[in-house]
């Protein structure tokens, strides 16, 4: 019995990770780390999803470098993360409505306590990755090398 929760805690888990990164890939997040995330639990029960893993690992890999390809854009992603973490505290805070506001007061921040510490997890992740980014591909302004295509690895030897 044991067995078969772990598989099902995995299949849950795994799905999960999928649904979300792809709904991440057009919506603000992560998308290709949780796609990558959740066929990597996957890969541990069926065939198919270690035999995608390798695509999206690159994909995943060259859009992390291409993040870090220039100053610019390393500021400006810094400054999307600050941003988030900016918009948590002001969720946690949770101030009044200004006059403007055209909506009911409940409409004001809805979400609570709950959607600030998801931004400011959200912030956290984004610096944490913008700084692997940099340490794994090097300075802005350098040549990157993300990893192999997949022509290089269907090439004859």
């Amino acid at each position: 019995m044991r067995g078969a929760g772990k598989r099902i805690a995995l299949e849950i888990v795994g799905w999960t990770l999928v649904v979300a990164g792809i709904a991440a890939l057009v919506l603000p997040g992560p998308g290709l780390l949780m796609l990558f995330g959740g066929l990597a639990v996957l890969s541990q029960q069926y065939e198919w999803a270690e035999r995608r893993l390798a695509p999206i690992e690159r994909a995943a890999m060259r859009t992390a470098a291409e993040g870090v390809e220039t100053w610019f854009r390393v500021a400006m992603s810094t400054l999307g993360a600050l941003c988030l973490t900016a918009l948590g505290v002001l969720w946690i805070v949770r101030p009044a409505a200004p006059g403007w506001w055209p909506f009911r007061e409940s409409w004001w921040l809805f979400g609570g306590v709950g959607t600030g510490i998801t931004l400011i997890a959200s912030s956290a992740i984004a610096l944490g990755l913008i700084v692997y980014s940099l340490r794994r591909f090097g300075r802005p302004g350098h040549k990157i090398d993300p990893g192999p295509t997949p022509a290089d690895e269907t090439a004859p030897r």
